[in-house]
């Protein structure tokens, strides 16, 4: 009788084995349908495994709790679930949950940074986008350090923040996402381009200066080398380069900049106002693109000394003041 009673035990714990197992195997291996198309979810900072796993069950990625953490005790139990932000497919299974936390396989987000922008414009972007906060995108922002190589005279990136679609975590550090558009600068404007510099008698600051003038001057790729060579034409003979962006910017570091130019903005005592004062301004005005960088080094063969807008876009370029009047009659009534 008992050697029966202890095989009849026996059995019975295999039978609860097995059916465990195959319970475990099914809530590990099959994919849990019924979700979006897509279920992001959040691992903070100091999470427990079990506080994870119950947040997981809530959501409807994981059906027990119970298995969860039994997996990561079977499978990962070196490994700690990162904090992060993550993706999961409306159809996904808890082995591909687990496997995604342990290795840090976050959520990045497309990031686009339109050309033009100024430095803070582009971290009050990020801040919008609850990527970054301001205050620590501008801290990284304003450290030389990350280009002083390059650029001694700098007091921050502005001009360096290559425009790009770009793709960053939620916890991704400021100085990390400044340095990767800084780095991105770095590889456009290359050898090739740095030896164009100096030809033309400039540093990168100085073409980069320029390249932020012709971003704010025009949209149009197709103008952008007729714009520079107004301005290289401007700067060999020492005439005012009179571009009103540069008062612009001044006017926005200032906190002043109400939405449009006043006659009297063009007196503004700065040293960005192009009309007060020769030469290239101290500083890039925005972060200008690659069509804008290239322009700056490579301008049309061209003797215009001016431009006005035709209010739709384009601009009419003149080689004397009398037809740049003529044009200003024509198109700004």
């Amino acid at each position: 009788m008992i050697r029966k009673a202890v095989r009849i035990a026996l059995l019975l714990a295999i039978a609860v084995l097995l059916a465990v197992a195959i319970w475990f195997s099914r809530q590990y291996r099959q994919l849990r349908p019924g979700l979006p198309a897509e279920a992001l979810f959040e691992v903070r900072k100091g999470q427990t495994v079990t506080g994870i796993a119950e947040e997981l069950r809530l959501k409807g990625l994981i059906r027990s709790t119970t298995a969860f953490r039994l997996a990561h005790r079977l499978y990962h139990h070196s490994q700690s679930l990162k904090a992060g932000e993550y993706s999961f497919p409306g159809m996904v299974a808890m082995r591909d949950i687990l496997d995604a936390l342990t290795k840090g396989r976050t959520y990045l987000h497309p990031v686009t940074i339109r050309e033009g922008l100024t430095g803070e414009e582009t971290g009050r972007e990020f801040e919008r986008l609850g990527l970054v906060p301001f205050s620590e995108f501008l801290a990284a922002f304003s450290d030389p350090e990350l280009f002083a190589s390059w650029d001694p005279e700098g007091r921050n990136a502005e001009g360096y923040l290559f425009p790009e679609t770009y793709h960053f975590s939620r916890l991704t550090p400021g100085r990390e996402v400044v340095e990767r558009m800084v780095g991105q600068f770095q590889s456009v404007f290359a050898d090739d381009w740095r030896q164009r510099s100096l030809e033309l008698g400039m540093s990168v600051r100085e073409a980069t200066i320029l390249a932020s003038l012709i971003e704010k001057e025009t949209s149009r790729e197709e103008e952008m080398k007729l714009v520079s060579s107004v301005f290289h034409n401007r700067l060999r003979i020492g005439m005012k380069l009179d571009c009103d962006p540069t008062i612009i910017y001044a006017l926005k570091l200032a906190g002043e900049y109400e939405g449009r130019l006043r006659s009297r903005d063009l007196r503004l005592d700065s040293p960005y106002n192009t009309y007060r004062r020769a030469g290239l301004p101290p500083g890039p005005i925005c972060n200008p693109g690659r069509a804008s960088l290239e322009a700056a080094l490579y301008p049309a063969s061209e003797e215009y000394l001016y431009f006005v807008s035709r209010n739709d876009g384009t601009h009419q370029f003149s080689r004397t003041y009398r037809e740049h009047q003529l044009a200003v009659l024509k198109y700004q009534k």
